[in-house]
């Protein structure tokens, strides 16, 4: 890993648990939960407010609202142990300032300037917000399940091909939204996510794992995130 990125994933932990200073009274999960519980109630107010009923808002509020469920019912089921440490005060305002609260700007988007897509496109957003639903919430429960049996690098089932299977589910989820809202400000936000935060997180986790005697076969075998040849390398060649 360079010395550049080991930097911003030192800044990036840093804003988000310990920003500020301060006592630690407040678990991560806690701003993560309301964000992702927050769009049903938040999409039907705006809905309201703005005196916008089209197709594509109710298909947003459906998948986007339906996906909150699903994310806290995993909270409850399987959490993530990333989550439940405790941040400051300033490190939480700091979650929503720059990851949360811009993911809640597609909804806004599509009630203001009333967007109503073609059924094509509506239909193409939740085929991708389905697989990425599954291939998130099923990733997750194998992983949590599988390290409550035993530690150790996780090589089959969602992993056997993509080390990633998670996180790719997660990006699937949010660019169904992304598309929904026909605009290119969700998309902008998105990129500033993906490559801000997950790909230095994966990259972190990667270091992490690579002190498994099995790892480097394993690397060799599937992809970072997508099982395919041309994304086995990519990733090495941009940030070893």
């Amino acid at each position: 890993m360079n010395v550049l990125l080991s930097n911003w994933i030192q800044l990036k932990n840093y804003i988000s648990s310990d920003i500020l200073g301060g006592p630690k009274l407040i678990k991560a999960s806690w701003a993560i939960n309301l964000q992702k519980g927050g769009p049903l109630p938040f999409m039907l107010w705006l809905m309201w407010y703005f005196d916008t009923y089209t197709t594509t808002a109710w298909m947003y509020t459906a998948l986007h609202g339906s996906y909150g469920l699903c994310w806290l019912l995993k909270d409850r089921v399987f959490p993530d142990p990333n989550w439940e440490s405790k941040v400051t005060i300033g490190a939480a305002i700091m979650m929503w300032v720059l990851v949360l609260g811009p993911y809640w700007i597609a909804p806004l988007i599509i009630v203001y300037y009333k967007v109503d897509l073609p059924i094509w496109v509506l239909c193409l957003s939740t085929i991708i917000y389905v697989l990425g639903v599954v291939l998130m919430m099923s990733s997750d429960a194998q992983k949590y399940f599988t390290l409550k049996v035993k530690r150790g690098l996780i090589t089959s089932g969602f992993f056997k091909k993509i080390r990633h299977p998670n996180y790719l589910g997660e990006m699937m989820i949010y660019g169904s939204f992304a598309l929904l809202a026909n605009h290119w400000l969700p998309w902008a936000i998105l990129a500033w996510v993906w490559l801000g935060v997950f790909i230095p997180n994966m990259l972190s986790k990667e270091a992490s794992m690579s002190r498994y005697p099995e790892w480097a076969q394993y690397k060799k075998q599937s992809g970072f995130l997508w099982p395919s040849l041309f994304t086995k390398y990519w990733v090495d060649k941009l940030y070893y």
